[in-house]
């Protein structure tokens, strides 16, 4: 498989992410007009902050035993508590290591030398590439 990960890489330009200045109806809205489970969340700088789920949203909805549209829109995604880390890889990952990560998130997210957000890799993404270079190989035989 291709060492690069630029290769497999989906850019920032395509990537439905939110700001940590969105409000929680604003995240909730992005993530359900893209029908997205999870999605990053970034600061106004563009350094990624963390991975903003429906699980973090539903726990942060019962703890607040009266979450309603005006609390939704008055509260930031910055006071959210983040039940999960979906960790993030540099460009210059090894294969190995991005599998290793791949295999607990739906998405890894791709930080370049200054730690600044360039995308992310899917795990359908790298799954495909798998698959393909599986298939090459086994015509080569």
């Amino acid at each position: 498989m291709e060492n690069n990960i630029l290769f497999l890489l989906t850019p920032k330009s395509k990537v439905a992410y939110v700001l940590d200045t969105y409000s929680i109806r604003q995240a909730l809205e992005k993530m359900d007009y893209h029908h997205f489970t999870a999605t990053p969340i970034l600061n106004r700088d563009g350094r990624y902050v963390g991975t903003i789920t429906e699980g973090d949203l539903l726990w942060y909805i019962k703890d607040q035993h009266q979450l309603n549209y005006s609390t939704a829109e008055k509260t930031k995604l910055s006071s959210l508590k983040l039940r999960r880390t979906y960790e993030p890889v540099t460009v210059d990952v090894q294969p190995q290591a991005l599998f290793d990560v791949a295999i607990k998130q739906n998405f890894v997210p791709v930080l370049d030398d200054n730690g600044f957000f360039i995308g992310i890799v899917t795990r359908k993404t790298l799954l495909e590439a798998l698959l393909k270079e599986v298939s090459v190989g086994s015509k080569r035989q």
